[in-house]
């Protein structure tokens, strides 16, 4: 009495990588994430690598993850990989006060969000 396997939730040349609990807002994210949204890998890659925002480490990682989950999972070309999908969800928030005057507290809101990136291998025309 085998498990039966589970059915594959992206096409047969597409990989996926997802991230969860990234300590940044979702808006904060989704400007990472828009920048890298149908490049090349390896172009996105770099761009990832030289730009300034602090959570483009982690996007990094996850896109590296992507790739490789796609050459060495799916047997899929590194060189002709796309970056297909990349979408940002809400995480928890984790909710702190501050003490403030007359003895009132004002609201800290730490929101988490997770990423989702799938790449895609697409074929040269030639």
């Amino acid at each position: 009495m085998a498990q039966t396997s589970n059915k594959r939730r992206v096409a047969e040349n597409e990989a996926m990588a997802k991230v969860r609990m990234l300590r940044t807002s979702p808006q904060k994210l989704n400007l990472v994430a828009q920048m890298i949204r149908g490049k090349k890998v390896q172009t996105a890659l770099d761009d990832l690598t030289f730009s300034r925002k602090r959570i483009a480490k982690d996007v990094y990682k996850c896109l590296y993850s992507a790739a490789s989950n796609a050459e060495n999972n799916h047997g899929l070309d590194l060189d002709s990989l796309v970056v297909a999908e990349a979408y940002v969800g809400k995480n928890l928030v984790m909710k702190r006060f501050r003490a403030r005057a007359r003895g009132r507290g004002a609201k800290i809101l730490k929101p988490f969000s997770e990423l989702t990136i799938v790449v895609r291998q697409v074929e040269e025309a030639a």
